[in-house]
């Protein structure tokens, strides 16, 4: 537990750094073009336009650098902050101050954001505008006057270092060494983390000494995943080998990198393919004075030739240092791959994997995904199923049944857990990450993977082709003509299941609504929320770790700001009564990179849960009825808006 919390803190700080550079990778392109064109030895030599070369480097890189940190900590108003903080470490230094807008941008949103909790609600009214313009100026101030005399002349001592290092690795001949961690870093889990946010500010400071910087390829070269593409191109089996001829040309003209990651994982040994041919590029680099003038970004070799110093020597360089990494890669890729083990390689499982490496969806995960099926004929049903068919499945089948519904079509929408699917599903929709066991299931039928069940395009997409498929005759649906499977209980909206049925005041009641508060993690929520369950009589204890395992099955959160925390499939023995739990979170907590404001904590036992569960659904189907529910101040007026909205 303690390794993996550690290669998370380490993964969300790599990922928060680089998100702070790669919006602005634009603008350093621009200012890498103005440079490599205009200064006295640039291609066009002009001394007017050269006139901008300084300040954008002094002054324009590092305040959205700092502008987007602040914003990513507290919006337009930490942008705001972190901006003028870092004016101070520009101000204070005769460097490049990546690094002090990486660190004032994210403090100054920090400091402001905790100012505004602090004094939040206790403004009178028509003070707000005042209170808020003069507290960021004051803070702001003060902010960039301790990064003037403090945070700047540190930060310079450190990038001296850094430089210092850098040079003395280049001058040694141990740069090529570097690929050791960055090669299996960025797959794992920190791709693009050390490109820029570590190796980008560094470079752009060399840049500005030399014209070009050798930095910006160190994990931008797609010389080894090229090479590991290749060899699973003429020696790799299956689907694998059928794939790789794409994933080469996206990986090596489209820059995405994380298209060679799978095949990577699926071989661990390859691991030595790319760091071999990372080096042997480096030193290539390195012996022919290769680099570029700014990032490339995406790491492609279009990207690649666009930033190269227009000389020729540059283009050679560059050029040998891709072309060597690719070929030392595909040497000792082929040879691990034609002398190991001969196996059916399972490229899609080795996408999901690296997805949650990542601790993210994956931009590249769907090009690996299983075909859909073939969409069905004459659709009579359409099945939601999720791990225990209690939560998120539920609120998926009411929305798409009131689609359903107001498209005029004649098909039954219902909800049930992915091992009582009826082997006769004509179509099926669970969340992405459940899909794969849905189509262990039913492989016969058309699934469908969505990954926010209160909002997902999907749901318009499917309606579109059911209805060009000649399915949308206008009559009146009744929703629970559904067909019983023998043996399979599904799900219906109506309650009073089996005779026990209970009372909307019963299921959500004021004193399991829980105001304004706060949790440092998701784990804390849920569990927050399981706690509420089993004191309001309505789970038993051990209901709360049942919580805490579907979660880690697959994440509940719904989308738009709401997350469902319920039990297993297994813990649907523990519910003693239907019941909710809703908690509301004002600045939200991370549900794997999603921030859910609102929570819905549910215990659901025969199906009597269903009603209201199909009400809150459509509730926040709409993000006007979230915002209204986030700034509620009673329990009863949010309660009502539920019940306002479903009338």
């Amino acid at each position: 537990m303690a390794h993996f919390n550690i290669k998370v803190a380490v993964q969300k700080f790599g990922n928060f750094l680089s998100s702070m550079v790669m919006p602005n990778i634009s603008a350093f392109i621009a200012w890498g073009l103005i440079t490599a064109l205009f200064i006295p030895s640039g291609f066009l030599p002009n001394e007017s336009l050269a006139k901008m070369v300084t300040p954008m480097v002094t002054f324009l890189l590092p305040l959205l650098i700092g502008y987007t940190g602040g914003k990513l900590i507290h919006d337009h108003r930490g942008g705001v902050v972190g901006a003028i903080a870092t004016m101070g470490v520009i101000v204070g230094s005769d460097i490049p101050m990546f690094l002090g807008a990486m660190i004032m941008g994210p403090f100054g949103g920090y400091v402001i954001k905790k100012f505004d909790q602090l004094i939040e609600g206790k403004i009178k009214a028509g003070f707000e505008m005042l209170v808020n313009n003069f507290s960021a100026g004051i803070i702001g101030g003060l902010l960039s006057i301790l990064s003037f005399l403090a945070i700047g002349p540190a930060v310079d001592v450190f990038t001296g270092w850094l430089v210092a290092g850098v040079d003395w690795l280049v001058g040694t001949g141990l740069l090529p060494l570097t690929s050791i961690l960055i090669e299996p870093a960025k797959v794992l889990f920190l791709n693009n983390a050390i490109n820029h946010g570590v190796l980008s500010p560094i470079g752009v400071e060399q840049v500005k000494q030399t014209g070009a910087s050798i930095l910006f390829l160190l994990e931008s070269n797609p010389g080894p995943g090229i090479g590991v593409l290749l060899a699973y191109c003429f020696f790799g089996k299956g689907t694998a080998k059928k794939s790789a001829p794409g994933a080469a040309i996206i990986h090596f003209f489209g820059g995405i990198h994380e298209i060679y990651f799978p095949y990577i994982l699926m071989k661990p040994m390859l691991f030595l393919a790319v760091i071999l041919g990372g080096m042997s590029g480096v030193f290539t680099l390195v012996l022919l004075g290769g680099g570029l003038f700014a990032p490339a970004s995406p790491g492609s070799i279009l990207a690649i030739t666009a930033v190269t110093p227009h000389n020729a020597g540059a283009y050679i360089a560059n050029f040998a240092g891709v072309i060597v990494a690719a070929l030392v890669s595909f040497i000792v890729g082929a040879f691990i791959l034609k002398t190991g083990k001969q196996s059916e390689e399972n490229i899609e499982d080795a996408a999901k994997k690296m997805q949650e490496m990542k601790g993210k969806k994956s931009s590249v995960a769907d090009v690996f995904a299983s075909d859909s099926g073939t969409m069905p004929t004459n659709v009579s049903k359409i099945i939601f199923a999720c791990d225990a068919g209690m939560g998120s499945s539920a609120m998926g089948a009411s929305l798409l049944r009131k689609k359903v519904k107001e498209a005029g079509l004649n098909i039954a929408v219902t909800n049930t857990a992915i091992s009582n699917i009826p082997a006769d599903a004509q179509i099926v929709i669970t969340q992405e990450e459940l899909t794969p066991r849905a189509q262990n299931k039913v492989p016969n039928a058309y699934h469908v993977s969505v990954d926010n069940f209160l909002s997902s395009p999907e749901y318009d997409s499917l309606l579109a082709r059911l209805q060009d498929d000649g399915t949308d005759e206008l009559h009146e649906i009744v929703e629970d003509a559904e067909e019983k499977v023998p043996g399979v209980r599904e799900h219906s909206i109506e309650p009073g299941i089996d005779g026990n049925e209970q009372e909307d005041n019963e299921l959500l009641r004021e004193e399991n609504v829980f105001l304004n508060q706060q949790f440092a993690n998701k784990e804390e929520a849920i569990r927050f929320a399981g706690r509420a369950l089993v004191n309001a009589g309505y789970v038993k204890e051990s209901y709360i770790e049942a919580m805490i395992a579907r979660d880690e099955l697959t994440s509940t959160y719904m989308g738009n700001d709401v997350a469902i925390p319920h039990g297993t499939e297994e813990a649907k023995k523990d519910v003693l009564k239907s019941g909710f739990t809703v908690l509301q979170i004002p600045d939200g907590v991370d549900f794997d990179g999603q921030k859910a404001r609102l929570i819905f904590g549910i215990a659901g036992k025969d199906g009597t849960h269903l009603e209201i569960l199909s009400g809150i659904a459509v509730t926040c189907s709409d993000m006007e009825n979230i915002e209204k529910m986030v700034k509620a101040t009673s329990a009863r007026e949010l309660m009502d808006i539920i019940s306002v909205e479903n009338n």
